[in-house]
């Protein structure tokens, strides 16, 4: 927190006063990420998908996902976190999900499920692997469809 308002050159009160405590800020960080980063994947295609993700590495990094490590962070225990992050989970999931529909022209919820998975481990593995972990998760999900046409 000493960090922070050093770096944002506001007293730790006037921090506080915004936020109203560090979890507060946590949740009020994972809130405006979530809105980027959802911002940045209106995207209709799998291959679009792995695309957004990739550029957003580029820009924003990659440090694996910050939700995971938010909850992690807190234990999973801390209900302002907890929240944003359930929300977050839920709209990735509905937008693999409709991305799929789209793709497929009906609902494969297997299908989704199983390219939210190289989605997330895609997003995890570039931390160490760089963009070849989402370009690697981009080509299985797109084999994953192929054999679901």
């Amino acid at each position: 927190m000493d960090r922070l308002t050093e770096a944002a050159g506001v007293s730790t009160r006037t921090l506080y006063k915004h936020v109203g405590s560090k979890t507060g800020l946590m949740a009020s960080v994972l809130d405006a990420r979530m809105e980027r980063f959802f911002g940045r994947l209106d995207v209709e295609s799998v291959t679009a998908l792995f695309e957004a993700v990739g550029q957003w590495m580029t820009a924003e990094g990659a440090r694996g996902c910050l939700f995971l490590r938010a909850q992690g962070e807190t234990g999973g225990t801390t209900p302002q976190v907890a929240a944003v992050v359930a929300e977050y989970r839920r709209r990735l999931q509905e937008l693999i999900r409709r991305v799929v529909a789209h793709e497929l022209e009906r609902d494969d919820h297997l299908l989704a499920d199983q390219i939210l998975i190289l989605f997330e481990g895609a997003v995890s593995a570039a931390s160490y692997l760089g963009a070849r972990a989402i370009d690697a998760a981009g080509d299985a999900a797109e084999s994953l469809l192929r054999s679901s046409r």
